[in-house]
């Protein structure tokens, strides 16, 4: 393993979008960090002697491992102020299960983009689009909350970055009904903390792992 550091030392791998979150946080806030990648096929032992459930962890300061991503980039905001969460109680509840329901909306995507079928391509779309469709209800805009960045933002960019990939070359129609997700989305991705929380040569890594799986949807790259 590479040697200790005093700062944000996350692992991750090539087109993880849950590590992406503190990627995009740290960059936000201009924070210095070191990124390593592993190959998840081949998880080095240093990797497996660290992690407790062999998920790319973050390492912060004197070697202490944290994992799990949302646990993870809310300690990076709370150590790198000023804070991304609401300071109200009650508000930073409700980020904070907004951020699991987008977690749960990547799990979606995951699905679908891996399904090799049609229909369960169409099953785990139309899952995903009922989530869009729920986080209208919630967006202020041109943010989550309103005018400034916060961790639900973090959280849901990555989500945002994969339905544009596909959508360059095929309309999931997932913004059909949801029109404030679709401007929220758009504000992302003009962001610098997004554009480069990902490889240079992301979106060609991305869909090779797709079309590696035999996906439906590779059909479409």
């Amino acid at each position: 393993m590479p040697a200790t550091q005093t700062r944000t030392h996350l692992i991750s791998f090539n087109i993880c979008p849950f590590v992406q979150r503190s990627v995009i946080t740290l960059k936000h806030k201009q924070i210095d960090f070191d990124l390593t990648y592993i190959d998840l096929a081949d998880k080095p032992d240093w990797f497996l002697n660290l992690s407790p459930l062999c998920k790319v962890p973050g390492v912060v300061g004197e070697g202490t491992v944290l994992f799990e991503a949302a646990v993870i980039n809310e300690y990076l905001d709370e150590v790198n102020p000023p804070q991304l969460h609401p300071a109200d109680p009650l508000k930073k509840a409700r980020n904070r299960a907004w951020i699991e329901f987008t977690s749960n909306l990547l799990m979606d995507q995951y699905r679908a983009f891996l399904a090799e079928t049609e229909a369960d391509f169409q099953t785990a779309r139309k899952a995903a689009q009922e989530k869009i469709e729920r986080l209208e209800e919630q967006v202020t805009g041109p943010f989550f909350n309103g005018p400034n960045f916060s961790l639900v933002d973090a959280a849901f960019a990555p989500a945002v970055q994969r339905f544009a990939a596909v959508n360059e070359k095929h309309d999931l129609g997932l913004y059909e009904n949801a029109p404030k997700v679709k401007a929220w989305g758009e504000e992302l991705l003009k962001l610098d903390a997004v554009r480069t929380s990902v490889l240079p040569e992301f979106d060609e890594l991305w869909r090779q792992h797709f079309k590696k799986k035999n996906a439906y949807i590779a059909r479409f790259f």
